[in-house]
């Protein structure tokens, strides 16, 4: 079974070919691998951190997001937030005893809220795909019904425990606080025919669907935008961006994965992509964009020095990444 996944995962791998203050400096997209993270007025972001001492909370005026993705059935130390964000592959291969041990995992973390998407490797939550394509990927064909009521139910709910597949759905951490929406969508480019892809002619009717909303999950990553592969090949959506940069109140906050190599996170100006279409601004606007996958691959999974030791996931370089937003920041239009 390790083999057969570690197989599939190099073949992947192969396949992936409103601020107006004038005294804010707006910072292009640029990767923040092993590095602590950085700060802006209305958001801190923490990409490394000592896993015993995390940065503290800022306080009440601020609501901390911790962000996952590309578990892949495994289980680690989680810092303590107040929401929780997963951006897909829950499991290695979607069967149901994977499953089942990220869910208790999950209903296990103290967050008051977790919001959960699947990814391609969460096979049978693609319920018409797996009906036709199981056979490629497992030997005997799961329930596709079994496996969706074990993300999504009443007690998961009652956990703060929520599952989306193309859903929005609004919450609040506080009693009388910020209420804050968000989006998740388990899609991504096309390759090698896993669940949820979508081919290049389908990708804007895709993501068009997608409304503004002040947080946004989904599992592959908008183009040029922490989706860089071994292969030097930007494996991100170009449909995604393009939507994206058209909002005129984007995502405070986009979490994806699906690229692990590329995992860090960037503060992201769209008035730049903006200037760039020949456009007139709409203002400032920028959002937190993090590449969550905590699953590493290749030579990035190999500590550096004698031994070779392979890094757990959720080890270093590959921990949660924290994100502090202030209860306060708004969208543009908001």
């Amino acid at each position: 079974m390790r083999f057969r996944f570690a197989l599939l995962l190099f073949r992947r791998m192969r396949g992936r070919g409103n601020m107006s203050e004038s005294d804010i400096p707006i910072v292009p997209a640029t990767l923040l691998q092993d590095t602590e993270g950085f700060h802006t007025p209305h958001a801190h972001v923490y990409t490394s951190y000592d896993p015993e001492n995390p940065p503290s909370h800022p306080g009440e005026k601020w609501t901390r997001f911790v962000c996952l993705s590309d578990t892949h059935s495994r289980t680690f130390s989680v810092p303590a937030g107040d929401v929780l964000l997963h951006s897909g592959d829950l499991s290695r291969l979607g069967r149901e005893d994977e499953i089942r041990v990220t869910i208790e995992w999950l209903r296990s973390l103290d967050h008051g809220v977790k919001i959960i998407i699947a990814g391609n490797h969460d096979l049978p939550l693609h319920a018409e795909w797996y009906e036709d394509s199981y056979y490629g990927f497992h030997d005997k064909k799961e329930s596709s019904t079994m496996i969706r009521s074990l993300v999504d139910n009443d007690a998961n709910r009652g956990r703060g425990l929520i599952y989306l597949q193309d859903e929005q759905y609004t919450f609040s951490t506080k009693e009388g606080g910020r209420e804050w929406s968000v989006y998740g969508s388990p899609w991504q480019p096309y390759f090698g025919g896993w669940a949820f892809n979508y081919l290049p002619e389908e990708a804007s009717d895709r993501v068009s669907v997608i409304p503004e909303v002040d947080i946004l999950l989904t599992h592959g990553p908008p183009h040029n935008v922490l989706d860089k592969t071994f292969t030097n090949v930007n494996a991100g959506c170009p449909a995604l961006l393009t939507h994206l940069s058209e909002m005129r109140g984007p995502p405070l906050l986009h979490v994806f994965g699906h690229i692990h190599e590329a995992r860090g996170a960037v503060r992201y100006s769209w008035l730049q992509a903006e200037q760039d279409q020949g456009t007139p601004p709409l203002g400032i606007r920028e959002t937190i964009m993090v590449n969550a996958a905590n699953q590493p691959l290749g030579r990035q999974a190999i500590k550096p020095g004698p031994g070779g030791q392979r890094i757990p996931c959720g080890g270093p370089g590959f921990q949660p990444v924290i994100v502090d937003l202030l209860d306060m920041a708004m969208r543009p239009h908001m």
